[in-house]
């Protein structure tokens, strides 16, 4: 078995058929069904089922391919890790953030690490750990950093804690309920949520249960912070998000914290990556830059600046209910609109 037999198979997978698979690896078709033919006569079973509209993985093929996936994966990491010990800058590095670190981290990370490695190719995938975990098991995603997933990772990953955080309420300008003061002044809204487990309503439910109210009306769901954003804008729902949304310039536009007296925690963020294997040192470098944007200690959302306040005023409190209360949609709109 060589090294171009498990690419070959990889490829097919990703490609869905022989011919798509030839033309990206620029191989004559037949050259390609006979490297497949070897490697499955030297497993001794298929690795695909041929079907006239492509080709479908067996059981055996889906855990080949898994493996073979992340070893080409490392052979690619050793030969980049050699050249860049030696001085040479060029290399992949491929990264899953959620919002936070997004907004937080991601900022004072990116000058410094292209000023060092201009010729390194950097791969950013927004996301949250059950979206990504297949890719950091089979070697695509060097790394990891958003909320801590709430159940043990697999063992061949390992993770840390970054920072403890903290989330706040936020809704369009001019929201009808943009005076709470408490969770209990919520409890009748609809909420949104860039859930980051399987039990969306939970999440928020387990909150509002322990402040003896009732569970809050979840209407949207997405793993997208531009859907949120959008949403909340042009809207009347509510989301529940990381304290950093308001230091991001199109949110704190558009949007505005609900400031409510109760603490509302949210999970740690963590760098979680494989156990076994080393970064190269061009990740091991964008890791360092990352930790360098790990923010203070959270602040509870009361002292969130108001993003319409004057400047130097911080942590106004909102105006009473209805006081500043707009129709949804077309102002709030506009300005995301301004700001793309």
């Amino acid at each position: 078995m060589k090294l171009h037999h498990l690419r070959d198979a990889v490829t097919i997978a990703e490609r869905g058929g022989l011919r798509a698979a030839a033309r990206h690896l620029q191989l004559a078709q037949p050259a390609l069904t006979r490297s497949l033919g070897e490697l499955e006569r030297e497993l001794g079973t298929p690795l695909f089922e041929r079907h006239a509209r492509g080709m479908v993985l067996t059981p055996a093929g889906i855990a080949f391919v898994q493996r073979a996936s992340a070893i080409l994966h490392e052979v690619r990491r050793a030969g980049e890790e050699v050249e860049q010990l030696q001085g040479g800058m060029r290399g992949k590095v491929a990264m899953a953030l959620s919002i936070a670190p997004h907004i937080a981290m991601l900022p004072k990370a990116l000058p410094p690490f292209r000023a060092r490695y201009p010729a390194v190719q950097v791969r950013v995938i927004e996301g949250i750990y059950p979206t990504v975990e297949a890719g950091l098991r089979d070697g695509s995603i060097d790394f990891y950093i958003g909320p801590e997933p709430g159940r043990p990772v697999p063992s061949e990953l390992v993770q840390e804690v970054l920072f403890t955080n903290t989330r706040t309420v936020l809704g369009r300008r001019g929201h009808p309920l943009s005076g709470a003061a408490s969770l209990a002044e919520l409890v009748d809204a609809e909420w949104a949520t860039t859930s980051i487990t399987l039990q969306a309503d939970e999440e928020m439910g387990e909150l509002f249960r322990r402040h003896g109210l009732g569970a809050p009306r979840l209407a949207l769901q997405s793993q997208s912070a531009l859907t949120l954003m959008v949403s909340l804008a042009c809207t009347d729902l509510l989301a529940m998000v990381p304290v950093q949304w308001m230091d991001f310039a199109p949110a704190a536009g558009a949007l505005r914290a609900i400031e409510v007296r109760e603490v509302l925690p949210a999970a740690d963020v963590v760098l979680i990556r494989r156990a076994a294997l080393p970064l190269t040192p061009a990740a091991t470098y964008l890791v360092d830059m990352l930790r360098r944007g790990v923010p203070a200690a959270a602040p509870h959302p009361a002292a969130v600046p108001d993003a319409s306040a004057a400047p130097g005023v911080r942590g106004r409190r909102a105006a009473p209910h209805g006081a500043e209360a707009s129709r949804p949609g077309r102002a709030a709109c506009l300005t995301l609109r301004r700001r793309d």
